[in-house]
């Protein structure tokens, strides 16, 4: 899928990064279309977190580390509130299962039938 005929002259050094890492460029695709705007982000650990950082860095160590733990509960509590609900949530049994993707769709495998 990624051919290094069109810019391989002017940027060999970013053709053969992309070469390289193609397949795990191009793993996005091997999950459901529902999926992808959950995936695009590149780290949903700190998106999560992002407004206890943004709080705790006001405070500048004020806390005890009780009231901290406490505050930081309370934040990702609130902030839990107004996370989105996983769209194609359907998919993930599959998905788990080991179901292939390709472009978002599943690909269903036909076994050969023979005739008797």
């Amino acid at each position: 899928m990624c051919s290094p005929r069109k810019y391989g002259a002017k940027y060999n050094k970013a053709v053969n990064c992309l070469k390289k890492d193609c397949e795990t460029l191009l793993a996005f695709y091997d999950f459901p279309a529902e999926h992808w705007d959950h995936l695009r982000t590149s780290n949903p650990i700190e998106s999560v977190f992002a407004t206890v950082r943004h709080r705790t860095v006001r405070t500048k160590g004020s806390l005890s580390s009780k009231t901290a733990r406490l505050m930081v509960f309370k934040l990702v509590m609130a902030a839990a509130k107004s996370w989105r609900r996983l769209k194609g949530q359907n998919h993930l049994p599959n998905l788990l299962a080991g179901a292939r993707f390709q472009d978002g769709i599943e690909v269903i495998e036909m076994k050969p039938q023979s005739a008797a």
